[in-house]
C-alpha cells in the first residue's frame, strides 16, 4: 500500500511517515513544501515529494492507495492560514480524492473539533476550521477514520490509548501514539467510517480501536 502523508514535515508528519517505512507492506509518499525537505527523505530511501496545499499538490497523490492528512498550518500563523490550509486545503486534498481516487483517508483531526463552540480564546478558529474539514470529510463518501487527539506532547509512546467517538475529560497523548494510530487504521478496515476522540489511556492501542 502506497500512503500519501499529507504534512510529512509536521511532528507527527514525521513519525508517520518513520513508522510507515518500519512497516512491510506500507510504502510512505511523503509530501512536504521545500525541495531541502524532499532531498533530505530521499537521501533516506523515502520517496518524497513537494506540494502546497495552497497550490499544486497533485504530484503527491498519483499512484497512491490511501492518504494520511496531518497538515496545520501551525501555531504562529493567523487566521488566514488557518482557513486556508487547514479547511480549505483539506478540502482541495479531498476533492482530488474523490475525482481521481484515492478513497481512503486518515484525518489527523483534533480534539474539541466536534463542539467549537465548547472553546473559547485564540485556539477557537482552529477548531471550527478542524470541524468543517472534518464534517466535509464526513459528508465526502470516501472511506474515511478521523482522529481527533487531546493535548499533544513530545513523550515517548506508550501503545496504550483512551478511544471513543467522545471523551468528556481534557487529557493529552504522546504523538508517537497519534502516529501509531494513523498507521494502524490503515491497516485496520474496521476503523472506516469512524470518529475518535484520542487520548493516553490504559487499553492497547489495537484493541482500542478495535
Amino acid at each position: 500500500m502506497r500512503v500519501s502523508v499529507i504534512g510529512a514535515n509536521g511532528k507527527i508528519g514525521r513519525l508517520i511517515v518513520d513508522r510507515l517505512w518500519a512497516v512491510d507492506g506500507l510504502d510512505p509518499v511523503a509530501m512536504v513544501r521545500e525541495e531541502a525537505q524532499a532531498a533530505a527523505l530521499r537521501d533516506r530511501g523515502v520517496e518524497a515529494v513537494t506540494g502546497d496545499l495552497e497550490g499544486e499538490f497533485a504530484a503527491a497523490l498519483a499512484g497512491v492507495d490511501a492518504v494520511v492528512f496531518t497538515a496545520g498550518s501551525g501555531a504562529h500563523t493567523g487566521k488566514d492560514k488557518t482557513l486556508l490550509v487547514d479547511l480549505w486545503g483539506a478540502v482541495r486534498v479531498m476533492r482530488h480524492c474523490l475525482a481521481r481516487g484515492p478513497r481512503r483517508f486518515v484525518m489527523v483531526s483534533a480534539m474539541r473539533a466536534g463542539d467549537p463552540d465548547a472553546a473559547s480564546g485564540g485556539i477557537k478558529p482552529y477548531l471550527v476550521a478542524k470541524w468543517a474539514a472534518d464534517e466535509w470529510l464526513l459528508r465526502s463518501g470516501l472511506d474515511f477514520t478521523v482522529l481527533r487527539p487531546g493535548g499533544l506532547t513530545d513523550e515517548p509512546g506508550t501503545g496504550r490509548v483512551e478511544a471513543s467517538s467522545r471523551i468528556e475529560r481534557r487529557g493529552t497523548i504522546p504523538r508517537a501514539d497519534v502516529a501509531a494510530a494513523a498507521v494502524h487504521c490503515l491497516r485496520a478496515p474496521e476503523t472506516a467510517g469512524k470518529v475518535y476522540d484520542l487520548l493516553l489511556g490504559d487499553v492497547p492501542l489495537e484493541e482500542a480501536l478495535r
